[in-house]
């Protein structure tokens, strides 16, 4: 329920608005207190705060949707935006755009999430070509690609730890 969107919420409850913005706030709430927690230590790709983070924010998503966290110079938390919205077995993923963002954030590294609409966090080769792209184009400016992290209803995966990037 805390996954769904407010359309969804709405059409399961029915005249019940209050009960909506009720699960509406506590949705936000978590995803604050998820994401506080982030940001008091140096982010790695497969700490359990930041699976558990990326999970609570996208791992139910009816379509796909692109987000990168921008690390400084420590890897901790810059900002994370979603840079991408998709359909609901792609979303694109632009190098230029997101070398831009890292630019004006002053970012040094990155961390590339998306999700998996279908269940199943296995990548594609589109996932690993689209990696191998961004990586390279950010060598250039010496920004680091650490990871690129799918996230799905069961399971994630990192395409860092099956030696993809």
């Amino acid at each position: 329920m805390l996954a769904a969107e407010p359309a969804q919420l709405h059409a399961c409850l029915p005249g019940d608005g209050q009960v909506v913005d009720f699960l509406i706030a506590v949705r936000v709430t978590m995803l604050h207190a998820l994401r506080t927690q982030l940001g008091q230590t140096p982010i790695l790709s497969t700490s359990e705060a930041l699976t558990n983070y990326l999970f609570a924010s996208m791992a139910y998503n009816a379509i796909e949707h692109l987000r990168v966290l921008f690390l400084n110079s420590t890897n901790r938390l810059l900002r994370d935006e979603v840079m991408a919205r998709g359909t609901v077995n792609q979303a694109p993923l632009y190098p230029r755009e997101i070398l831009k963002r890292a630019l004006e954030l002053g970012a040094t590294a990155l961390i590339v999430v998306h999700n998996h609409p279908s269940g199943d966090p296995t990548p594609c080769q589109a996932d690993v070509k689209a990696t191998a792209h961004l990586a390279a184009a950010a060598r250039a400016l010496d920004i680091a690609v650490h990871d690129h992290l799918i996230v799905a209803r069961t399971g994630w995966r990192s395409l860092r730890a099956e030696g993809l990037i």
